[in-house]
């Protein structure tokens, strides 16, 4: 009788502890938006993020630690996302480029997350072209999805939303949030298609810049010299090839209303463009103005509905106990050497925001350089839910950093690999999509170094960014920097072994 008792005593008690334990465990709001580059968030303290400031992610950053150096493996969207799933490089994840179809069987976080009792969800963009696992529910766009009036796919039944995508989709994270299972632990992955082109702003945000000139980069008239042959060859140029759709004078899914008011507020501006015939670099910063606005305002919608967010938390009592992260799945130019687009290793592009918001744990108002990357992520969720994380996970979780100092070793390099896109043709001819070649590289704490190889191309740049903060000019030539280049490359070679990567 007396074992009895204490069998089942143990059994209560081991029980017990479980339920605390999952009581105990932190919810994870991870708020996921594409493109949004770091300087367009006033925490960063960018002088653009200025003309129109987000508060709400700020406050992020302010409550938390804000992360001024965080690199992604691969500056595209769907590899991005695939490298947060898995937490491995693009080669052993099978996503190299945006047209490969995500392979839903292997090990991903949110698999693992449900196994030790989370509910996990996941509201918005997917750009994976599979069906979504590892999710107890999942409502996703298809490709890029659009600004109004968005479908979002259930286990591929499809359902139409009237409104604005980024409202909607907070709208259906709001709604699962309420009806969760609220003795679980929640991970919920709410990911925005802003700041994503065409960059249609909501109707209520249209006329706000309408009298404001926003500052143009220092090097928008780039003209190429100094580098490697790759910059001089691109076809991401904002005064000659952005799509017309990016500037408002096309309007891409769009209808009924809704089109009308939008069209009717650019009607007259589109008219003038028409009438004055600009050239030259007239014509250029007219398309940069255009774009830039447009770009902005579709950052002001997410910033809006990340308060939406914040305010949920605190009025449902959950914020104390719920880890809030928010970044983007890698960074964009703007302006910068007369671009838009990503792809390149330069910094505009490879750096990404990471802001994240753990209560009790890391200590507001924090600001971390070291290097971290969106390869940290998932064993970063995986930690923070007292999950085991898989030998095969190629990233560091983030937990050490977020409680106030990084490991003696950690990373003091990083290992950069875009694949580029052919369409066919010679590379003059557009070889490779957005003319951005095949190329990789090794991120350190102030040089960066490149190398261009594919076909009969086999260039280097370098560049020391306390000397030249926009890589303007590589000194891959310097016989000054002979040494830096030498043990640059010597860990280019060490990371490519390190992470398997093969030439």
């Amino acid at each position: 009788m007396r074992d009895r008792r204490l069998i089942a005593f143990i059994g209560i008690w081991i029980l017990a502890v479980l339920v605390s334990s999952a009581e105990d465990r932190p919810n994870i709001l991870f708020i996921f938006s594409d493109d949004h580059t770091w300087q367009t968030i006033s925490a960063y303290g960018h002088p653009l993020s200025k003309v129109v400031p987000t508060p709400n992610i700020d406050r992020i950053a302010d409550e938390g630690i804000r992360f001024d150096r965080c690199l992604v493996t691969n500056s595209i969207c769907a590899p991005s996302r695939a490298v947060v799933l898995t937490g491995k490089y693009s080669h052993l994840n099978g996503q190299i480029n945006n047209f490969n179809t995500f392979d839903g069987g292997q090990v991903t976080f949110p698999k693992l997350l449900q196994k030790t009792g989370y509910e996990t969800a996941i509201i918005g963009k997917w750009h994976l072209k599979s069906v979504p696992t590892g999710f107890d529910h999942h409502e996703v766009m298809r490709g890029q999805g659009r600004y109004y009036n968005p479908v979002l796919y259930t286990d591929g039944e499809p359902t139409e939303y009237e409104g604005y995508n980024t409202d909607v989709v907070v709208d259906r994270s709001l709604k699962w949030l309420d009806s969760r299972d609220s003795n679980q632990p929640f991970m919920l992955m709410c990911q925005f298609k802003a700041t994503h082109g065409p960059f249609q702003p909501a109707l209520r945000h249209l006329v706000e810049l309408d009298d404001v000139t926003v500052p143009v980069p220092n090097n928008f008239f780039d003209a190429y010299s100094g580098r490697s042959r790759a910059p001089g060859n691109h076809n991401t140029s904002i005064a000659e090839v952005m799509p017309l759709s990016n500037l408002s004078l096309e309007y891409r899914n769009i209808q009924g209303e809704q089109l009308e008011q939008y069209r009717g507020h650019f009607s007259r501006a589109n008219k003038a463009f028409e009438e004055a015939d600009l050239q030259g670099e007239e014509l250029a910063l007219w398309r940069y103005q255009r774009f830039i606005k447009n770009f902005l305002l579709t950052s002001k919608g997410i910033d809006e509905n990340v308060g939406r967010l914040l305010d949920y938390l605190d009025e449902s009592g959950l914020a104390e106990n719920t880890i809030v992260i928010y970044a983007a799945d890698q960074g964009f130019f703007l302006g910068e050497h007369g671009w838009y687009d990503k792809r390149w290793m330069y910094e505009e592009c490879l750096k990404t925001p990471l802001l994240v918001r753990w209560p009790g744990v890391a200590q507001a108002g924090q600001v971390s350089a070291d290097i971290v990357s969106n390869l940290d992520f998932a064993p970063m969720f995986l930690e923070m839910a007292g999950a085991s994380i898989p030998g095969e996970i190629q990233g560091r979780s983030l937990v050490p950093l977020l409680k106030g100092s990084a490991p003696r070793n950690w990373r003091k390099s990083f290992y950069y690999k875009y694949y580029g896109e052919r369409r066919g043709g010679s590379v003059s001819e557009g070889y490779y999509n957005h003319g951005v070649p095949p190329h990789e590289g090794v991120a350190a704490e102030r040089y960066k170094l490149i190398h261009y190889k594919h076909d009969d191309v086999d260039e280097w740049e370098f560049f020391d960014h306390h000397r030249d903060p926009s890589e303007m000019k590589s000194e891959y030539e310097n016989p000054e920097y002979a040494d830096k280049i030498a043990y640059l490359k010597t860990e280019l070679e060490r990371l490519k072994t390190k992470f398997k990567i093969e030439n």
